[in-house]
């Protein structure tokens, strides 16, 4: 018997998937089982695809080549990190960056302009997250520099099995700190999920975000308008799936399961 369990509508219909990265396909450097078939059965019925991370240890090009050793193929279109909507809107309101995040991702914010009014940027720095680059950050931002976080994730599976601190409780620290509120560009923003939902040509209704984050990917997808899978995998813990306050989500072991659903519940 299948273990999903079903809240909602059952005339949902499914015409594009929106997939997170780390926990639902991978874990650290291991492809998850059953994460790659599944991802292909999708490609052949016609589905169209986005995947969005909240990734920001690696780079848009870094991720691309590791999904690519790992035998998954992703285009550059294909792939939408906070990363990308953030450098846009420094580009659009010329806004010079101060980076609080990991050396791997500084090639997506380079060439922006410097000298102009800052922007501080904060993403998962990892071990390159310190007092003193903290602390000028939160200097920036009380004389008026614009906060900006690339994702407020509480965690991730490392890839040691355990879970991680994310940016999440960074960001946190310094909105307390500075006592102002900081622009989010990754899940759970609407305009991330809209944004990904716009590519795909698709209605929110119509489309389903599958990840193990029940907060930042289907609560936050499905508050966006769009249905949501939590998969058991990745940092999913038990009791997780009480955190979902909506009834059109679903709950899945897995990313096969996950996609048996879609299928059954494709747009014809």
């Amino acid at each position: 018997m299948s273990s999903m369990q079903e809240r909602g509508d059952n005339t949902i219909a499914i015409s594009g998937v929106l997939l997170d990265l780390g926990g639902v396909i991978y874990v650290g450097s291991t492809v998850l089982e059953g994460a790659l078939p599944a991802v292909e059965r999708l490609r052949n019925v016609g589905l169209p695809l986005r995947f969005i991370t909240n990734t920001t240890r690696r780079s848009k090009r870094q991720v691309i080549a590791d999904l690519r050793t790992m035998g998954l193929h992703v285009s550059s279109d294909e792939l939408l990190t906070p990363a990308l909507l953030a450098r846009a809107y420094l580009e659009k309101h010329m806004l010079s960056p101060f980076l609080v995040v990991h050396p791997n991702l500084e090639e997506d914010f380079a060439g922006l302009p410097r000298g102009c009014a800052e922007a501080v940027v904060v993403g998962d720095a990892g071990e390159h997250f310190t007092y003193d680059r903290l602390n000028r950050a939160y200097r920036k931002v009380i004389d008026g520099a614009e906060l900006v976080a690339l994702a407020k994730n509480r965690n991730f599976k490392d890839a040691d099995g355990e879970l991680s601190l994310d940016a999440g409780p960074f960001v946190a620290a310094l909105e307390f700190a500075a006592n102002r509120q900081a622009m989010l560009f990754g899940k759970p923003s609407a305009d991330f999920f809209h944004t990904a939902v716009d590519d795909l040509h698709c209605r929110a209704n119509e489309v389903v975000m599958i990840g193990d984050d029940a907060e930042a990917d289907v609560e936050g997808a499905i508050t966006s308008g769009l249905n949501g899978i939590l998969v058991r995998t990745g940092k999913y813990r038990p009791g997780d799936d009480s955190k979902l306050g909506h009834w059109t989500s679903y709950v899945a072991e897995n990313l096969e399961e996950a996609t048996l659903w879609i299928l059954a519940h494709r747009k014809r």
